[in-house]
């Protein structure tokens, strides 16, 4: 499989750039194909009015890098690792952007709109969260964001790990051990079983091993 491990932080080598190394190691001890990128090195312009920076021709005006990694890097990807510092309780403002940008290439207009909606569903998500704060909470506006943007997108977020740091590097230290909890999360991207029920949801009584598609909701009680 291929996976793209994306880093939103302005610092090319802090803390959760260490997180999504750790995570894109272990998809590769795994034997998947994982790159690494930047967010920095394609994302400057932020999302305007499209009627007022949409060429004639219905691409986007906006001149920077983000097209060649969205067509290039993230369409083709079947896996993300995304890693994000805390920013005022959010993820980088960087990262919102390229998440507010998928609008210009999703919409009717853009010429390659149909076959960006095509291809964002279906991917696989780990995210990885950078904080110097251990308290619970400082995290969950997060963690909550990305689960509605991969559910809107029909992608599957299969996890989250958290890595306490401020120094460059000192997430390592953090004795939760969040790059071992990254590596294991990337070698299981593809494995982890991940489960959304709805009330008429069908379902087994199983949660590990051999699955009973049959199972109706109430014999899950």
């Amino acid at each position: 499989m291929r996976i793209v491990a994306i880093s939103s932080s302005p610092r090319h080598d802090g803390n959760s750039w260490t997180l999504a190394e750790a995570a894109a190691k272990g998809a590769r001890e795994a034997g998947h194909e994982v790159e690494t990128v930047h967010l920095s090195d394609f994302v400057d312009g932020m999302l305007d009015d499209c009627r007022r920076c949409r060429r004639s021709d219905g691409t986007c005006g906006i001149g920077d890098g983000y097209e060649r990694l969205l067509m290039e890097h993230i369409v083709p990807a079947d896996g993300l690792i995304i890693a994000t510092p805390l920013h005022w309780y959010g993820i980088t403002g960087r990262l919102k952007t390229f998440f507010d940008r998928l609008f210009c290439y999703t919409a009717g207009s853009s010429p390659v709109g149909e076959q960006v909606s095509a291809a964002l569903p279906g991917k696989r998500v780990a995210l990885m969260i950078s904080c110097e704060e251990s308290y619970r909470g400082a995290t969950l506006a997060v963690e909550t964001q990305l689960q509605e943007l991969t559910r809107y997108l029909h992608q599957e977020l299969v996890g989250v790990v958290v890595g306490i740091g401020n120094s460059r590097g000192e997430v390592e230290s953090d004795p939760s051990r969040p790059l071992e909890r990254a590596a294991d999360l990337g070698r299981r991207l593809f494995e982890v079983r991940v489960t959304d029920y709805r009330l008429d949801t069908p379902r087994s009584n199983r949660i590990w091993g051999p699955q009973d598609a049959t199972a109706s909701w109430s014999e899950s009680y």
